[in-house]
């Protein structure tokens, strides 16, 4: 068979599955965003150790590396580039907002809005899709840099980060009576400015990375606990 199955790539392969049921249990029905939003922090706590498993094994070949990067940037488009938008769609769905325009059918500017919101989500997958291919593309030039500068920077905002961002808003919307629908999207719309930016930002270091992964902890747990509360 094609294809690389050892445990340096196990993790990637999870965060794949946990994206795709996701984007299922989003869509689904009348739609389970915060179902969504739970498979979309499970994929991005496998994502912030897959890159340290698969560096474990010390005589990767030079295919084995680079079907890692690939696969990498495959899955990050699956998990933080269509999930979030499947989420943010279930929410429109399950809300007042979509309840508002479908029994409105005479008032044009609500089906406006309706496609303003979905253009948004379409140019922020588009934005992922570009961000990830830059990245492959570049990737031996910013090595080098790295090398003469001892500093490794990326340009723009990683994909990744969505998996920080929006749980944040949701967590929100479950905890309290605000409707953050409309919020959703137009953070998704800044992200998608974010993602291809042409800005340098600072790699974070070891305790960055700490930092980073305390805090999607501390929002899963948020989560769990913001469910039971959840209404709809």
């Amino acid at each position: 068979m094609i294809g690389v199955y050892d445990y340096t790539v196990i993790l990637t392969y999870l965060s794949l599955i946990s994206g795709v049921l996701g984007i299922i249990t989003a869509v689904t029905g009348v739609g389970h965003p915060e179902i969504g939003i739970f498979f979309l922090m499970v994929s991005g706590i496998l994502d912030a150790f897959d890159g340290t498993v698969a560096r474990t094994k010390k005589n990767r070949t030079e295919i084995e590396k680079n079907f890692g990067v690939q696969i990498d940037s495959l899955t990050d488009l699956i998990c933080f580039g269509v999930l979030p938008v499947s989420i943010g769609l279930a929410q429109l769905r399950i809300s007042g907002i979509f309840t508002e325009i479908v029994r409105r059918k005479d008032y044009e500017g609500s089906y406006a809005m309706l496609i303003i919101l979905i253009v948004i989500a379409l140019f922020y997958v588009l934005a992922a899709l570009i961000r990830l291919a830059y990245f492959n593309a570049t990737s031996e030039i910013r090595a080098e840099e790295a090398r003469k500068n001892g500093v490794s920077y990326y340009i723009g905002v990683p994909v990744t980060t969505s998996a920080l961002v929006f749980p944040l808003i949701m967590v929100i919307h479950f905890l309290s009576n605000w409707d953050m629908t409309l919020f959703y999207f137009l953070t998704m719309l800044v992200m998608t400015i974010a993602f291809v930016v042409n800005i340098k930002v600072r790699k974070p270091g070891k305790l960055g990375l700490v930092i980073i992964i305390a805090i999607g902890l501390i929002e899963f747990i948020l989560c769990i606990l913001a469910f039971g509360n959840y209404d709809g």
